[in-house]
């Protein structure tokens, strides 16, 4: 024991002497007796054997004694746990290395100490390491914990509407005649069934990844906290939104990809986007909020989320930029509108995340990428009315039916009516939108229309003319009254059955109505005039001569010729819509039958007891009426049964 007691002594010495034999200033002293005192706690009283010590002296070399031990301590602990928060680390090792941290930042911040420039630095030195390992157990904790998105489930959420604008009712376009015109179908894109929420990472984890962020924010390593955050949740946000179909593509490789697969592109980029930004983007930013929710973590906060996400939401909206600047063509409207309706709809959220500075040009960039939607499909659309307009296809279709320009345009302005509010906010300012009259139209109804409405007038109005002009591509006068009197009723009928009737209004419909009755009128005229002006007495004179009955052959003669010629024609020609058909052919007969039965009834007596004048009256009012019930059927018919003199 007095060994020992001797050895001290004698170590206390020896630095005594190294300190006095200096002879340096009273600072530099104080600096070298904190330097000796920390490579062995016994040379802790040698400022009392200097200068011939005093009461605070003491007190002051027995404050920093301790908290030299307390270093030690923790920094025994900051060594020993190199993987404090490993799956197979225990809770008390996490807890134990964190309660170290908080000493040593305790220590740090003692204002007692603040003069020890040496013990600082091995304080400091020593929080390094920490954060070091907070760093490492930061990125590994949150890359461990990342919950796979399920995208099946999340496309399974929303409500999708499929519409068709290549009718039921007949052949679709044909691309090599009409190339314009070449898209059959479309499947609008739907909304999320009510609130979607997911975990982006195991909740388990949410309390050790908030003390790791709350100590590294605390000792000043916000910066190294952030950016080893954003870059792991980035990368996981960037694979959610691969899982999602959304894949990283220049604006030039965007335009070069075929028409079928970019459709397929667009329609996964309407789905992802609502799903990224309302279910994906806010479960990001709740979960900043979660970690990163003390009082030291505000100012980096936003900082974090927005270094998060932009880079995902930059993608998106690359490719809507894009689609928003490429070859416009028909097909692509009805995309660009989804498109366009799916950002606006989103636009209300993403101004709500990113919602302080730093995410303002993330908001400006997706209102950009909107107004380019919006002009696309603005453009598109009075494009496609030009495109109608100048169709010239010079090829009839069979029968006189509805043309297959009529049926697409029809039908893809059935589907445009779904979008009437977007089309009428993107076509409000349009200086042309006043579109033409339609057909003679009151100016004051015109005036009274949605913008959508009076562009729908003038595009219906410009199908018509070019419909009028296809027309004259048949021989037969009568053939053109049945392709227009087709066409003009299915324009009608695609009108009436939908929510076009209230765009365009009752007077339209009645106008056309009108012109539907004129086109039937005309045909009577163009194909049945030259029968009925056989049936008439003008010509034939009396009496019982034989130039008489000669005349009255040839009356018969050439009106079952004219009869059997319109049979053979018309039977072939169609009438696909039931009560037109029904209708013309109860005209004809009223026209027709009448007219025959009053002639064979004055006439046919004349010739029956001549030589075969079977010859001549071969057909009864009541065969006739049979024979006109085959026609516009779309099937060329012969008549077989003649009727023959009776024995």
């Amino acid at each position: 024991m007095a060994t020992t007691v001797e050895g001290e002594d004698r170590v206390l010495a020896t630095a005594q002497h190294i300190v006095k034999s200096l002879k340096t200033s009273k600072d530099v002293t104080d600096d070298m007796l904190l330097i000796l005192s920390t490579f062995d706690n016994r040379l802790s009283n040698i400022s009392d054997l200097v200068g011939g010590g005093g009461g605070t002296s003491s007190s002051n070399n027995n404050s920093l004694s301790s908290e030299i031990s307390r270093l030690d301590c923790a920094e025994k602990v900051i060594f020993r746990h190199e993987n404090p928060f490993h799956v197979l680390s225990s809770p008390d090792d996490s807890c134990e290395f964190l309660a170290a941290v908080d000493e040593l930042l305790e220590l740090i911040s003692d204002l007692k100490i603040q003069d020890n420039p040496s013990f600082i630095d091995r304080a400091e030195s020593v929080v390094q390491s920490a954060m070091s390992k907070l760093e490492d157990e930061l990125r590994r904790v949150l890359s461990r914990s990342a919950v796979p998105v399920d995208a099946d489930r999340l496309y399974g959420s929303i409500h999708r509407v499929s519409l068709s604008f290549a009718s039921h009712d007949g052949d679709l376009i044909d691309e090599e005649e009409f190339g314009n015109f070449n898209r059959p179908f479309h499947e609008r894109g739907g909304s999320l069934a009510g609130d979607v929420s997911v975990d982006l990472i195991h909740p388990e984890v949410i309390s050790d990844l908030r003390d790791i962020a709350d100590r590294m924010i605390r000792a000043g390593y916000e910066k190294e906290c952030y950016q080893v955050y954003s870059s792991v949740r980035r990368e996981a946000l960037e694979e959610s939104l691969a899982n999602l179909g959304v894949e990283r593509l220049s604006i030039e490789e965007v335009q070069r990809i075929e028409w079928n697969a970019m459709d397929e592109k667009m329609k996964r980029w309407v789905q992802a986007v609502k799903i990224f930004v309302r279910v994906l983007l806010t479960g990001e930013k709740r979960l900043c909020e979660l970690i990163f929710d003390g009082a030291d973590s505000d100012l980096i906060r936003d900082v974090c989320f927005v270094e998060t996400a932009k880079g995902c939401v930059l993608q998106l909206l690359n490719f809507g930029e894009a689609v928003a600047i490429g070859k416009r063509s028909p097909e692509k409207l009805f995309r660009i509108l989804d498109m366009y309706e799916a950002l606006d709809d989103t636009l209300g959220y993403m101004r709500a995340l990113f919602c302080d500075d730093s995410g303002e040009f993330v908001c400006a960039e997706a209102r950009g990428v909107l107004d380019g939607l919006g002009e696309a499909a603005r453009g598109t659309f009075i494009e496609f009315e030009g495109a109608v307009k100048g169709e010239a296809s010079r090829k009839t279709v069979h029968g006189g039916e509805i043309h297959p320009l009529n049926r697409y345009v029809m039908n893809y302005v059935k589907l445009l009516v779904d979008y009437s509010g977007t089309l009428n906010k993107l076509l409000e300012h349009d200086e042309n939108n006043k579109g033409d009259e339609g057909g003679n139209s009151n100016g004051d109804e015109v005036r009274e229309m949605t913008p959508l409405g009076r562009r729908l007038m003038s595009l219906i109005s410009s199908l018509e003319s070019n419909l009028e002009e296809k027309a004259k591509f048949y021989d037969d006068n009568a053939m053109q009254c049945i392709f227009l009197l087709n066409n003009k009723l299915y324009i009608l009928q695609k009108v009436k059955d939908s929510e076009l009737a209230k765009l365009l209004g009752d007077d339209w419909v009645k106008r056309r109505r009108g012109i539907i009755r004129k086109y039937a009128t005309s045909y009577l005229r163009a194909s049945w005039s030259k029968a009925l002006a056989c049936l008439r007495d003008e010509g034939i004179g009396s009496g019982s001569s034989s130039a008489f009955k000669v005349a009255l052959k040839e009356r018969f003669k050439n009106f079952n010729a004219c009869f059997e010629d319109i049979y053979r024609t018309q039977t072939a020609w169609k009438v696909p819509d039931p009560q037109l058909r029904a209708e013309l052919r109860i005209s004809i007969s009223e026209k027709v039958i009448p007219a025959y039965r009053s002639f064979l009834g004055r006439f046919g007596p004349q010739l029956e007891s001549t030589r075969h004048a079977w010859k001549y009256i071969k057909y009864t009012a009541e065969d006739l009426d049979g024979y006109l019930s085959d026609l516009f059927e779309g099937t060329p018919g012969v008549i077989n049964q003649m009727r023959r003199k009776s024995s």
